[in-house]
């Protein structure tokens, strides 16, 4: 059995440069601190993949579509399906003027930014610096390790893990219903500083589209709460309000007896 083209699946993998052992990634926390690229601040659990839609390099992505729920493999890349074999074109020579402030500053191997591309410093010397704009792992040979855990296939499980992914570590926090094609999800005012949320939102909506065919609409709703207000207290059913005996009325007194 192979996953059709756009089939959303959990996944579990750890990928090291063959040669050398080097860790690059890992959805697994143990692997990653393992292999020592573990990052306090990232969140390791499975990953969501859309298979032969590009969200994994192209030779992976190949090769996980011919697995199965449950399959579990070592998935070997040479760069050609990996990151491509180095392009000696893409190594230039840069005046190291080009840096301004940093010009004292810089070493072999710092990573650059010139000409709005990233690319690695090679060498320095007579007042010039040779920047290697190519891939850092290109080159070389990949190993994956990768187990398919589950498929998605409900509507709504494919919403919720949509959401996930473009909500990283907080994609719990938004709610959605569904009623025949018409999707609403709610965004929570904690979220509403969120770095680029109008374009999360807009992403989530191309996702939604994409893959669950059924959503013919989607509606963004933001709660406000208003933290100040005082909740009003209900009575205790089944026991009437207390209210005020009535005082008793005074009896008037008697007129004196007329005398003679």
């Amino acid at each position: 059995m192979t996953f059709e083209k756009g089939t959303l699946i959990f996944a579990n993998y750890t990928a090291r440069v063959k040669d050398t052992g080097e860790g690059i990634e890992s959805t697994l926390e143990s692997e990653a601190k393992r292999l020592k690229i573990y990052e306090d601040a990232r969140k390791y659990e499975p990953r969501l993949v859309a298979v032969g839609e590009g969200w994994l390099i192209s030779g992976l992505d190949a090769e996980v579509a011919k697995l199965s729920v449950g399959d579990k493999k070592e998935i070997e890349l040479s760069p050609e399906k990996a990151f491509g074999n180095r392009d000696p074109t893409q190594l230039r020579m840069i005046p190291l003027r080009k840096f301004g402030e940093r010009e004292h500053e810089l070493t072999v191997g710092d990573s650059v930014e010139v000409d709005n591309r990233v690319g690695i410093i090679r060498f320095i010397g007579s007042g010039r610096a040779q920047v290697d704009f190519n891939h850092r792992l290109a080159g070389k040979s990949i190993i994956y390790d990768f187990e398919v855990l589950k498929q998605v296939d409900s509507d709504e499980d494919k919403v919720r893990a949509l959401i996930d992914r473009r909500l990283a570590g907080e994609g719990n926090k938004a709610t959605f219903e569904m009623s025949g094609g018409a999707l609403t999800v709610s965004i929570p005012e904690d979220l509403f500083l969120v770095e680029g949320l109008q374009i999360i939102k807009r992403g989530i909506a191309n996702d939604v589209f994409k893959f669950v065919p059924s959503a013919t609409a989607l509606t963004f709703t933001e709660k406000f709460s208003n933290e100040k207000a005082t909740p009003k207290k209900e009575e205790p059913k089944g026991e009437a309000p207390a209210t005020e005996a009535p005082k008793p009325r005074r009896k008037k007194a008697a007129a004196p007896a007329k005398t003679a």
